[in-house]
């Protein structure tokens, strides 16, 4: 079927604009959910009229979208909220597969071509083949399918810089005649040497790293796609890629600055390969609490502030969180629900299953906020969390992550910590937190320590 381009640059201008009303709402808890909608909304726009244009029946586009709605709709029921910033990575590496592939198709379909697209279709398949191989290695850190800490050798850097000199040659190559016999040559040498930069640039990033490698990546994927609508002259490409590659890397800037580190210290320090030398040694000893004495502590409490970390999403606690919220509430007590920016495995990874806990809006807290008046907070519960509430990055200066920002939970007039076990942390650390003079900690699985306090506020 034939559009008119008038139809066509219409319904790119209003996916466009969707695509940033979209991003724009998901900046708000209270509208984000609308948001994802709306940018849903856009993308069927774009993807309807780009399918139409290339000449794909309604029957072909209908049969299109049943199928991808189902695979969608299977994924979203059967993966496991732990599961998700897995499958965030994974989906990063689809779209940068994709970009690659699309400017594999254009050279193979249209070898003679001018230097912009040569030049287009290189940075499709860089980006795009980074992103790929990158998100793989993430998804095995993540999985645990693979180990988390960083895999370093001697050398590294050397094989990295030879490896960049490679793409940089090949690409050149294959620019200056993209028609010649050894084109094809050059382009999967490219090709190839990309993919291999993009395990290269992931395997020596620790997991405690991985949001923000995440957050790299999604940007990674959409510098591809815009590069890719380059070489297909498609507007609505460049514009979502431009839109994904820029929040993307916004992101990026915004989850290094809450660990007071630089990119180019997350992505070539290897941190956490091997403990740190620490400048002094953990003293004191764990007060254990049973569910029945924090229930006492927890009645009594005027102000209580919830700090979520992986943990809780591991023990699929965030319901029990919420529950126990409200009771505290009814209580008369003032509940807030403090976030770190880096806390869990993704961005927004906390935010997202608070959320789907329908945990009010208005008590979502930012660190910022909350540590200026923690030490009128009675009581601070730490769920899951370690390195986002580790006082380390305060007070030594030996430890890896001194002069990180952190949720200063040990201000609290009590400190209430569910964990299974006194073990450090996915970074790796230490936390002297458990040691502190008022904290006690909740031993076992969050999901069952939090129904217990339930439990115990019911029978009051």
């Amino acid at each position: 079927m034939t559009l008119p381009n008038i139809v066509v640059d219409i319904g790119y201008i209003v996916a466009s604009i969707l695509f940033i009303m979209g991003i724009k709402m998901l900046g708000k808890p209270q509208t984000a959910r609308r948001g994802n909608m709306v940018s849903a909304f856009g993308m069927l726009i774009a993807v309807v009229i780009t399918l139409l244009v290339g000449g794909l029946s309604y029957t072909w586009i209908i049969v299109g979208l049943l199928i991808g709605s189902a695979i969608g709709a299977i994924v979203a029921k059967v993966v496991k909220m732990t599961s998700m910033p897995e499958m965030v990575a994974l989906f990063n590496g689809f779209g940068g597969i994709a970009s690659l592939l699309v400017g594999w198709a254009e050279f193979q379909s249209s070898p003679d071509m001018t230097l912009f697209t040569a030049v287009a279709i290189l940075f499709a398949v860089l980006i795009g083949g980074v992103a790929f191989s990158g998100s793989m290695i993430a998804w095995g850190k993540l999985s645990e399918t693979m180990s988390g800490k960083p895999f370093l050798f001697a050398g590294q850097q050397i094989v990295n810089g030879l490896i960049v000199i490679g793409i940089v040659v090949s690409g050149v190559l294959f620019a200056i005649d993209t028609t010649a016999p050894v084109a094809y040559t050059y382009f999967m040498i490219f090709a190839a040497l990309s993919l291999i930069l993009g395990v290269m640039g992931v395997i020596p990033i620790g997991g405690g790293d991985m949001p923000v490698v995440i957050s790299l990546l999604n940007s990674y994927s959409g510098l591809a796609a815009c590069a890719a609508g380059f070489i297909i002259l498609n507007n609505v490409l460049i514009v979502s890629g431009a839109l994904v590659g820029a929040s993307g890397i916004i992101l990026t800037s915004i989850m290094c600055k809450a660990m007071n580190r630089s990119l180019t210290n997350v992505l070539f320090s290897g941190f956490g390969a091997a403990p740190a030398a620490s400048a002094g040694k953990i003293e004191g000893e764990a007060k254990p609490v049973s569910a029945e004495d924090a229930y006492y502590i927890l009645e009594a409490a005027r102000s209580v502030a919830f700090v979520p970390g992986y943990g809780m999403a591991v023990a699929q606690a965030q319901h029990a969180v919420r529950e126990l919220g409200e009771l505290l509430e009814n209580n008369g007590a003032e509940v807030r629900y403090v976030i770190h920016p880096v806390a869990g495995r993704m961005p927004g990874h906390m935010n997202v299953l608070l959320a789907e806990a329908n945990v009010p809006y208005d008590q979502l807290a930012e660190m910022d906020d909350v540590n200026p008046i923690m030490d009128t907070v009675d009581v601070c519960m730490v769920i899951g969390a370690n390195d986002v509430v580790n006082p380390d990055a305060r007070e030594n200066e030996g430890s890896p992550i001194y002069g990180m920002p952190i949720i200063n939970a040990d201000f609290a007039r009590t400190v209430i910590i569910l964990k299974r076990s006194l073990g450090s942390g996915f970074a790796g650390i230490p936390n002297p937190l458990f040691f502190k003079e008022n904290t006690r900690m909740l031993f076992g699985d969050a999901k069952q320590s939090l129904s217990s306090l339930v439990a115990e506020f019911k029978e009051e």
